[in-house]
């Protein structure tokens, strides 16, 4: 039986990206600043968890050792057997979810996105007039860059007493609208974001995004777990599509299906939080079956402690991880394929608030191989084309497959 598990540790960089200069990002490292970080006692919250970071599970599987890859500093552990490690270096345009995402499923990201400028306005005139005018909106505000709790906290009463949706951007190719629930309205906040989609075609935006808030104050304003991307299709079949084609189902756990616009996606399974998210992932575990793919994203590393820029938040999350790693591990038997990964990074002790540029844990398990060192991988297509491998799919465009290197078939 051959089965194979992708769980994308959002945001869970380990430093080292050969461009990283070009992002401004040089010496960045997730990973490696929350291990010093912990080991510092500057990750210390009372209530929350205090020392050094503590992910075993993580580090049996290879993890230090694939810092070590990326950067030339890592951690040694014992490893258990059958575990692989390793480091990808991303090629794709950009340090943003959709270019990560589709290069992990074998499809880089060739072309430039289009960006918003870091100006008040920052969106172009005719596009704001486009979406005031077809939303049927009494205009919108923000029209900046800006993180997104922040500026629900300061437009949220605004935006509830005018009707106004919030709109903003990031570093990031996207346009995001924050809108409440109930005041605005969940569905009218999704339709909304498929037109302003469908407007910023033509600039090449990677993603509109609907970030639905509760709350009447702001010291009661949260954003729920309501959250919606529209993502522009890939350009290119995906190991997702390849997939689908032949027959095998894709079970998409957490945003996974909207990242790909929905397309070569068998089925969708959402909770809001990690913890939830797990268990949707083992549901799937359980339910997939032979020549089947489970691709899993655990968004609160990135949005709850990376942006946020919560070292002691981040350390948490990455132990509580680990502390339910063993429940998926023994879920796997001979002929499936675990491979935890991540998109980018996003290091919580960088300046800014935005992704950074880095290279990205791979590693993993595959019960009855030898596993060990994969190296350097040159580019996150080497994961999916691994997947395609193991799955029995045809060789692919992009990525090398590095099955025969952990005592895979070749």
């Amino acid at each position: 039986m051959a089965r194979a598990f992708l769980f994308v540790l959002d945001s869970f960089g380990i430093g080292g990206a050969a461009d990283a200069e070009r992002y401004g990002d040089a010496g960045a490292d997730t990973f490696g600043h929350i291990v010093k970080a912990c080991a510092d006692g500057r990750a210390d919250r009372q209530g929350l968890r205090s020392g050094p970071l503590a992910v075993p599970n993580m580090m049996s599987l290879g993890l230090g050792l694939a810092a070590r890859t990326a950067t030339g500093l890592g951690i040694d552990a014992p490893l258990v057997a059958s575990a692989f490690h390793g480091a990808a270096q991303e090629v794709s345009s950009g340090k943003d979810t959709p270019s990560g995402h589709w290069e992990i499923a074998g499809l880089p990201v060739r072309f430039d996105w289009g960006y918003f400028p870091d100006t008040v306005p920052a969106f172009p005139a005719e596009l704001t007039d486009a979406i005031v005018r077809e939303g049927k909106l009494p205009g919108i505000l923000g029209n900046c860059h800006a993180p997104g709790t922040a500026i629900i906290e300061r437009l949220g009463e605004e935006h509830i007493r005018t009707g106004k949706p919030i709109c903003y951007t990031s570093v990031d190719s996207v346009l995001q609208i924050a809108a409440h629930e109930t005041h605005f309205g969940l569905e009218r906040l999704y339709e909304l974001c498929l037109t302003v989609r469908r407007l910023v075609d033509p600039l090449k935006i990677g993603r509109v995004i609907a970030r639905p808030f509760v709350g009447e104050t702001p010291a009661t304003f949260q954003r729920t777990h309501n959250r919606r991307d529209y993502a522009v299709p890939p350009p290119e079949p995906t190991l997702l599509d390849r997939l689908t084609g032949r027959g095998s189902k894709v079970i998409a756990v957490g945003k996974i299906g909207d990242i790909f616009a929905h397309r070569g996606i068998s089925e969708v399974r959402k909770a809001g939080g990690n913890m939830a998210m797990f268990d949707k992932a083992l549901g799937a575990v359980d339910d997939a079956r032979d020549g089947d793919l489970v691709f899993a994203n655990f968004v609160d590393f990135d949005t709850e402690f990376g942006h946020r820029r919560d070292v002691a938040g981040y350390a948490a999350a990455l132990e509580a991880f680990d502390r339910r790693l063993p429940e998926a591990l023994s879920r796997i038997g001979p002929g499936d394929l675990l491979i935890l990964t991540a998109d980018h990074g996003n290091d919580p002790t960088w300046p800014g608030t935005d992704h950074t540029r880095e290279r990205v844990p791979v590693i993993g398990i595959g019960p009855g191989l030898k596993g060990g060192d994969i190296g350097l991988r040159p580019t996150f297509a080497d994961i999916g084309e691994t997947v395609a491998d193991h799955l029995g799919l045809a060789t692919g465009r992009h990525g090398t497959s590095f099955l025969a290197t952990i005592g895979g078939h070749a």
